[in-house]
């Protein structure tokens, strides 16, 4: 097993897409640098897609959306990923998130247990609540709150502390959204478009992760705080 800290704009794994406006040097993901350091790795690990077209994801027991940041488990061997890949279906992995959200959110603590599923206007996002299409996935995160603050343009942002107890695609950016205090610096679910400043990527990050390596003894690994959000904490 490799636990690794992975840095905001680094996809996982690739999507199949070239963009043109992306570098070829941006279009690296872990997956390419788990078979370039890890070559046993090219065999272990899931695919995306079906048929000869399918793209393969070396090593890859979980994801982290691209311009999210923090700690990442990654399997060398099949052991390895068949053992970590049952915690995760088992739910016995914990996750925690920092996040940087608009407004103040009012309660100190929260659960937020909404199905999500896709949204019917654009193949890129997800969606809780009424609109959704497609199959419901059962998604529950807890949060807590940290810090509320404002900055001098009167615009108000709350540091919260995130445990999701699922893992759905962009679960914790899509249930934010739902309490209607998005991510700050979020593309994609963020509309308004209002960062604090000295942050300009999504903010959010994969503080820690708890698990069972294959002796069975409980790992924890913790990442610092990214440099832009530690003048806001």
């Amino acid at each position: 097993m490799l636990v690794i800290d992975k840095p905001s704009g680094i996809s996982v794994h690739g999507d199949g897409r070239k963009d043109p406006s992306i570098s070829l040097r941006a279009r690296k993901t872990i997956a390419d640098w788990m078979v370039k350091n890890y070559p046993k790795s090219k065999s272990v690990g899931e695919s995306l897609g079906k048929g000869e077209a399918m793209i393969k994801k070396p090593g890859i027991v979980h994801r982290l959306d691209r311009d999210t940041s923090g700690v990442l488990i990654l399997a060398k061997n099949k052991n390895a990923y068949e053992f970590l890949k049952n915690q995760f279906v088992n739910r016995e992995i914990k996750k925690v998130y920092t996040a940087i959200v608009l407004g103040h959110v009012k309660q100190e603590r929260g659960i937020i247990n909404k199905p999500i599923g896709r949204s019917p206007k654009d193949f890129r996002r997800r969606l809780a609540g009424r609109g959704a299409r497609g199959e419901m996935r059962e998604a529950i995160t807890n949060y807590k709150v940290l810090k509320r603050f404002t900055d001098k343009k009167g615009n108000k942002f709350t540091l919260l502390e995130i445990s999701p107890k699922t893992g759905r695609t962009h679960q914790i950016r899509v249930h934010m959204q739902f309490l209607n205090h998005p991510v700050v610096c979020d593309v994609l679910y963020n509309s308004k478009g209002i960062c604090p400043k000295d942050i300009n990527r999504l903010a959010l990050h994969a503080k820690s992760i708890e698990f069972k390596n294959l002796k069975k003894e409980t790992i924890k690994v913790e990442s610092i705080l990214p440099k832009e959000f530690k003048g806001i904490v």
